[in-house]
């Protein structure tokens, strides 16, 4: 991963964005020599998100189980039943 100081990318903001679409690598962006930000492509973003609302879904499902907020199968398919009428 390529790290950059805010200057640069405020200095070269364009072709910092053509390599970035064309490499899909995250470009650090840093400020007084600290980490500030991370700069990603949007596909690559956009599949994060989708990969942590999935990862958020199964969490939720494993803390209800530990909850004991279950359904039996019978339970689970009447439920289903009534929502696709």
């Amino acid at each position: 991963m390529r790290t950059e100081l805010v200057t640069h990318l405020k200095r070269h903001a364009t072709e910092l964005l053509s390599e970035l679409e064309r490499d899909r690598e995250p470009i650090l962006i840093t400020q007084h020599g600290v980490p500030s930000a991370y700069l990603v492509d949007v596909e690559s973003f956009e599949r994060l998100q989708q990969r942590m609302a999935i990862l958020e879904g199964i969490a939720r499902g494993e803390m209800a189980t530990a909850e004991g907020r279950v359904l039996t199968h019978d339970q689970a398919k009447d439920r289903m039943g009534r929502w696709l009428k």
